[in-house]
């Protein structure tokens, strides 16, 4: 039984209920000589929804028999290297900033190998392969690099769509290379419009006055924080908790969300090494449950501002900054995690 985010995604870009000029222009690309495109904008705006029907429009229904597979990298220093790769015969999804500074050994060996293959498939609408590269803005320079060799050198048999949040991260090269195209965040109308479309296909009951329903949906819009698939999984989790949807329905906040803002309330409370201890547990906790570590750092400094007393928050805000910057940079982010609870318990410390 799959979630209703996945269940009711769109698998063609004319059932996508927003930002219709851009399926079209998505569409328009599919019927000339594509190019390798950059798609960014914020989490949950549908980049990967678009991509995934653009893959679609480009190769047909096969895109969508996926196998995964995993492959085992060898790093210069000898080290073996597990990566996992989603692929259909048509196209490859990847993942390398998973490989944290070793990103540069994947984006080498793996591009290299499937751009020097050709389209086997005489079907086939397209004779190039597609490789799919998320979170395009957390690879290291090097791969960056890597990445611009590859897609100056095997251009004919190889078409590279990159993911980001942002473009701020990506070097010139690449951003020269590709056509970027921009997927901005839904508004609260939009969702709402496709909250109410679920809830339709769902039977999912609701109050009969039409301002009710509507002012339901609102709700979740402006909790989501314009974040779709975190509005889709809100009314889902509502309707499993409480069987029916109205105006007084509570709106359950993500656990993770709840620890980090416990955690936040004890570190303005309590700054001894014991509290940092149980802090460095409790992060340690919530990056095995797959919650990004700069998800967590945002958060928890956010929690902090409502904790603290005015003095103190450009400290927090500027500490924040800082180990964002060494999130970014380093590879084993527990450690900036933790000196930034450090830090902020020594700030709040000397403002008491």
């Amino acid at each position: 039984m799959s979630l209703w985010v996945d269940k009711h995604r769109p698998r063609y870009l004319e059932n996508v209920d927003y930002h219709i000029e851009l399926s079209q222009r998505l569409k328009s690309l599919t019927t000339s000589d594509f190019p390798h495109i950059l798609v960014y904008g914020p989490s949950g705006a549908g980049k990967k929804t678009r991509v995934v029907a653009t893959l679609k429009e480009l190769f047909g229904p096969a895109v969508e028999k996926i196998k995964i597979d995993s492959r085992v990298f060898t790093t210069p220093s000898n080290k073996k290297l597990e990566f996992t790769i989603v692929s259909s015969i048509y196209h490859m999804e990847i993942t390398p900033s998973d490989m944290g500074s070793f990103d540069r050994v994947v984006i080498q060996d793996l591009l290299k190998e499937v751009a020097q293959t050709q389209q086997v498939d005489l079907q086939a609408k397209q004779k190039f392969k597609v490789v799919v590269i998320n979170e395009a803005d957390s690879l290291t320079r090097d791969a960056q690099a890597a990445l611009r060799r590859t897609m100056e050198k095997y251009s004919p048999n190889l078409r590279l769509i990159l993911l980001a949040n942002t473009t701020s991260n990506i070097i010139a090269p690449i951003k020269s290379r590709t056509l970027l195209i921009r997927v901005a965040a839904p508004t609260n109308d939009e969702i709402s419009t496709v909250l109410a479309a679920v809830s339709k296909r769902e039977r999912v009951p609701l109050p009969s006055n039409e301002a009710d329903y509507q002012t339901v949906f609102n709700n979740i819009a402006f909790a989501s924080n314009r974040n779709l698939r975190k509005a889709l999984l809100i009314l889902e989790a509502m309707y499993a908790q409480n069987g029916s949807l109205n105006t007084s329905t509570p709106i359950p906040p993500p656990d993770w969300e709840i620890v980090i803002t416990k955690l936040a309330a004890d570190i303005a409370s309590d700054r001894s090494v014991r509290r940092i201890v149980q802090a460095r547990a409790i992060l340690y906790e919530l990056i095995s449950h797959c919650i990004p570590p700069n998800i967590i750092l945002k958060t928890l400094s956010f929690s902090l501002l409502t904790n603290v007393q005015p003095l103190v928050k450009p400290d927090i805000i500027d500490l924040a900054a800082t180990y964002d910057h060494r999130l970014r940079l380093g590879s084993k982010s527990i450690y900036h995690l933790e000196a930034f609870v450090a830090k902020v318990m020594t700030a709040i410390e000397k403002k008491s």
